[in-house]
């Protein structure tokens, strides 16, 4: 018995040396790549490369319209993906019970979950520009208005992309509330969407932030669904439209116009510049913006889920 006990030590203690040898060996390749895209981009980042268009055919200026159109595109994707995926993690968690059309549900959230990202482009352009706006524009006759692509389009298809992500994390969080704060708010008289709305909700944010964290970062990085609907390679007018009521104009984003995209715009650089040498440091500088754009949203997110968590009490 002896003798087992130390054969079980000693292959528990090569399993935790593995995995601590191929973590640290991870995050040196990480950590290489970083300072590889810091040392390379750092030189060419400016205000005029942030704000100023491309410009030369993209051999020089900056990358303003699309640090402009990630931002746009990806507001508007958490716009779209946070308040619905919240809302079908509720029913599925409080409202829906375990049978067999549940199953099918949770099968498909984990099965959407695993689909390359350029099915979901072409999904996108299937139905969101071919069905659903080619019938807008048949129904309001607008022309070609909503049958092309537009940012209105790409938010969506990256929204049905991070969907799952956002039903899971909100699903895990709401599990998570004990069952015994939900008796005592029955036992007070709540009804369920009281207690839903000022007892589960509340303790669940943090865990609901999680997953829009999550959500950002898949959808800031991802090229392959927008490449068909109105990611453009060279557009230097920002889609900004004129928001007028009662003699007040406010700026806002226009759904309808196409726009350019800070990860395309790195492929356009990589892949079809016509002086590759010379548009060499555009390409690490992009990326390192957008590396650091990534943090930043992701930043953000996490402040407000640590402030909610300290307004709960938790650490």
């Amino acid at each position: 018995m002896e003798l087992t006990k130390k054969k079980r030590d000693v292959s528990g203690f090569l399993l935790i040396s593995s995995t601590r040898i191929l973590f640290f060996f991870l995050i040196l390749i990480l950590l290489v790549l970083i300072g590889k895209i810091f040392i390379e981009g750092i030189g060419i980042i400016s205000l005029e490369f942030i704000f100023d268009e491309p410009k030369n055919n993209m051999t020089e200026g900056g990358i303003g319209p699309a640090i402009f159109g990630t931002i746009a595109v990806t507001v508007v994707m958490v716009l779209f993906a946070v308040p619905l995926g919240v809302f079908a993690a509720i029913y599925l968690s409080e409202y829906a019970k375990d049978s067999f059309f549940y199953r099918i549900i949770r099968t498909s959230i984990n099965n959407l979950a695993g689909i390359p990202s350029i099915v979901f482009g072409l999904f996108g352009l299937g139905f969101f520009i071919l069905f659903i706006g080619k019938n807008l524009d048949e129904v309001l006759e607008t022309g070609l208005l909503f049958g092309q692509p537009a940012l209105l389009w790409a938010s969506s298809t990256l929204a049905v992309l991070v969907l799952p992500i956002v039903i899971i994390s909100t699903l895990e969080a709401l599990n998570s509330v004990p069952k015994s704060h939900r008796d005592a708010s029955y036992g007070l008289g709540a009804s369920k969407w009281q207690t839903i709305k000022s007892v589960v909700l509340p303790q669940a944010r943090p865990g609901i932030l999680t997953g829009t964290i999550l959500a950002i970062s898949r959808g800031v990085g991802e090229t392959a669904p927008i490449l068909f609907l109105g990611c453009a390679f060279f557009l230097p007018s920002l889609p900004v439209a004129d928001l007028c009521i009662w003699g007040y104009c406010i700026p806002m984003i226009n759904p309808t116009e196409q726009f350019m995209y800070l990860a395309y715009h790195i492929f356009i650089l990589a892949t079809q510049s016509s002086n590759p040498t010379k548009s060499l440091p555009l390409q690490y500088g992009a990326t390192l913006v957008l590396i650091a754009l990534t943090i930043l949203l992701n930043i953000t997110a996490i402040l407000f889920r640590y402030k909610f968590r300290k307004s709960l009490g938790r650490n």
